[in-house]
């Protein structure tokens, strides 16, 4: 079919649903005449259009034959459609061709993932000004879990370069974000998150890394532990302690690679999310711009948490879309196994098994769209949200994934079979950006907090 760029309007023209959670799940009766979308063109592209028109160009849509709860668009706006078309044709494309690979290698493509920022794919959240489509998180949840059908260790580490962007964009300065946006949102740079330290990970407020004013510059001391893109990444954005322990004493700053006295700790060898490198990030008398700071001094600790609301839908949407590729494929996989005599989907306990699966799947699907909008219309309740969102989200598709290994008996043990490498890759979703059981935690409070009517 002929190309067509798909283009985004400037924010406040575009007609996505953000604003209220009921509206997200509308039903769509127009899904069945929907065409089939080949491959991703080239040209498709979500960056800002040099027209001021309010409308989105149409890219055709993966076919379905109706609107179902099994379906990644269900309940979607035309426009959320156009957008998760084109992210899942490039994990189509780009991704899942060589994801086993990057995890067999341990290999990292930058240039796939100029790729994805070519596309919009890595300034999700920032403006227009410097280069970003000014979507929201419900834009985020969608293009994730679609293309986590594809790598979901590769889209993990977007979605941290997306955190990183939409922070810089949200609370720097104007010449913070001139400086560092338009190369962070081409990917020409690429961002890591840094909060994690080897003896302050739940407990992230009593971080030890130091940040000592020495003029107009602040001098870093100190150690990040589990940085995604460690050594690799271009910017850093880095928590260190400025002033009193505690959430209040903690700035954010950007730290550059090649900075004198920042260095690396050795690539860390992980049960998953190979496909990305993981080390410890070191700052040894790093001297930084005081114009470098991300937002005020002190407002650090505020900025890292907001950055985890979303951080903890987008690991959740990750986890959406490995658990839709496990599924998928127990079902092709269990409706051609024949054993005693009969196909593995035709016995009882598989259908049952299936049946709870999708089931899992669409709770979970449901509940970090709901905390995407939430979180994208300001609601007071979004950190919670996200929280429930987070834990349940991973929990289940974990299982998901687990449960589909199972019905590809030894052939899922194998590395030639996609289910054991999402497998891995999952894991970690239970533990970053947070623990389950800081989930937990988050959610009792709330609980123990409300007054019930």
């Amino acid at each position: 079919s002929d190309a067509t760029q798909l283009r985004l309007a400037p924010r406040s023209h575009t007609r996505f649903t953000t604003t209220t959670t009921i509206a997200m799940f509308r039903p769509l009766s127009s899904l069945s005449s929907l065409s089939r979308s080949p491959s991703l063109s080239p040209s498709l592209s979500l960056s800002p259009s040099p027209s001021p028109s309010p409308s989105v160009a149409k890219v055709p849509l993966v076919s379905r034959r109706f609107a179902s709860t099994f379906d990644l668009s269900f309940g979607l706006t035309e426009e959320q459609q156009q957008i998760q078309s084109m992210a899942l044709a490039f994990a189509g494309d780009s991704l899942a061709p060589k994801a086993a690979e990057w995890d067999e290698k341990g290999m990292f493509s930058a240039d796939v993932l100029r790729e994805a920022a070519s596309l919009g794919f890595a300034s999700i959240y920032a403006q227009e000004e410097h280069g970003g489509t000014g979507m929201g998180r419900i834009e985020a949840a969608l293009i994730f879990e679609a293309l986590s059908t594809g790598c979901v260790a590769t889209t993990a580490y977007l979605s941290i370069h997306n955190m990183v962007v939409g922070l810089v964009d949200h609370f720097g300065s104007d010449e913070l974000r001139a400086k560092f946006l338009p190369k962070l949102c081409s990917m020409d740079n690429i961002a890591s998150y840094c909060l994690t330290e080897p003896s302050s990970g739940s407990d992230a407020a009593s971080l030890r890394t130091k940040a000592v004013k020495d003029g107009d510059h602040y001098v870093l001391s100190g150690e990040k532990a589990f940085i995604s893109g460690g050594g690799f990444s271009d910017v850093y954005l880095v928590m260190a302690r400025t002033g009193e322990p505690g959430p209040k004493g903690i700035t954010a700053f950007l730290v550059e690679k090649g900075t004198p006295g920042l260095s690396f700790g050795a690539n860390e060898k992980k049960m998953g999310w190979k496909g990305q490198p993981t080390s410890a990030v070191i700052m040894d008398n790093v001297r930084v711009p005081a114009s470098q700071i991300v937002g005020a001094e002190g407002q650090g600790f505020s900025i890292a948490m907001k950055g985890l609301d979303g951080g903890r839908i987008n690991i959740g949407a990750c986890s959406l879309g490995g658990a839709y590729s496990a599924l998928k494929a127990a079902k092709e996989y269990t409706g051609v196994r024949k054993q005693f005599g009969k196909t593995l989907d035709s016995n009882q306990n598989i259908q049952f098994n299936l049946a709870e699966m999708a089931m899992n799947l669409h709770a979970s699907r449901m509940m970090i769209r709901s905390a995407a909008n939430l979180l994208d219309a300001g609601d007071p309740g979004a950190t919670i949200a996200a929280a429930m969102g987070k834990k349940f989200a991973t929990d289940n598709c974990y299982t998901i994934v687990n449960k589909a290994l199972q019905m590809h008996g030894g052939y899922g043990y194998l590395a030639d079979y996609q289910v054991e490498r999402t497998l891995r890759d999952l894991r970690v979703h239970q533990i970053l950006e947070g623990t389950n059981e800081v989930m937990s935690m988050i959610i009792s409070r709330g609980v123990i907090g409300h007054e019930f009517a």
